[in-house]
């Protein structure tokens, strides 16, 4: 069990081995925001081997003052985060993937939420 995560302040731990069996259940679903800083635009680009002209054409949308990631509609009312590759099952840009997405499923919103949690993944374990 040392591939175990666990974060002060949250009443449950995640196992990240969890992944391998999930359907990508934290990168599809309902409409939301992936947001992207500015300061990582460059190293994203630069993973895809593109401009960063291109990636923000490409993959992101403005938001207010702020950067999302865009989603692919599969069906109505169902989403996927546009670098989620559903036949792999996994990120295409995991290795420089965003903060929001590298810091999941410790989001202060989990802290009173852990059962929506836990039905959203697999890899949720309760302290």
């Amino acid at each position: 069990m040392s591939d175990i995560i666990k974060k002060d302040g949250y009443n449950f731990a995640f196992d990240p081995k969890a992944c391998e069996t999930c359907e990508g259940n934290c990168c599809i679903g309902e409409s939301g925001h992936i947001w992207v800083s500015v300061q990582k635009i460059p190293e994203m680009a630069a993973f895809l081997n593109i401009d960063e002209e291109s990636f923000i054409k490409q993959y992101l949308e403005k938001v207010g003052y702020r950067f999302s990631i865009k989603e692919k509609v599969v069906v109505e009312g169902e989403y996927d985060c546009i670098f989620f590759d559903r036949e792999k099952k996994r990120c295409a840009i995991y290795p420089v993937r965003p903060i929001q997405c590298r810091t999941f499923p410790f989001w202060e919103y989990f802290k009173d939420n852990e059962e929506e949690l836990k039905a959203e993944c697999p890899g949720i374990i309760s302290l």
